[in-house]
């Protein structure tokens, strides 16, 4: 039985290494910074992301033509190493929802989007909490769910 019969390299037929050997892939601190901020806003309870200041800026940048809109890193900071990553959210929640729920759904979002997109490992996710958004009586409310 011959070497190729048996499954092994064959003689004159290359081996074809793992791709990912061929040469690294960097990934840009702005795209896990994106990735980060659109899972975050997916959650439910979010209401926006920011400080007052970057919220401000924000609001102003969505009303000028040609900005480019809404920021989707906005509250959004990471630090991205060759495998891993951090990242720091500021997030702003809505009135009556529990807190340390919404950030634990963050925080969960955020990992599994990173990781799945990126293959960075997620080392880290720090959410600050910087305000509760109280809807005004102008404003629709958007429907509770109840759970």
């Amino acid at each position: 039985m011959t070497e190729a019969n048996r499954g092994g390299k064959s003689a004159g037929v290359p081996h074809r290494s793992d791709p990912g050997s061929r040469g690294p892939a960097t990934i840009a601190d702005g795209v896990v910074a994106k990735i980060a901020g659109m899972a975050a806003r997916d959650v439910p309870g979010v209401h926006s992301m920011g400080g007052g200041f970057a919220r401000g800026v924000g609001a102003m940048r969505e009303r000028m033509p040609g900005a480019g809109g809404k920021s989707v890193t906005s509250g959004v900071k990471v630090e991205v190493g060759e495998v891993q990553t951090a990242v720091y959210l500021e997030i702003v929640v809505e009135y009556g929802v529990s807190i340390i729920e919404v950030a634990g759904d963050v925080r969960e979002n955020v990992i599994a989007a990173i990781e799945r997109m990126t293959g960075l490992e997620v080392v880290e996710v720090n959410i600050a909490v910087g305000d509760v958004h109280v809807f005004d009586e102008d404003e629709e409310q958007p429907e509770r769910r109840l759970e």
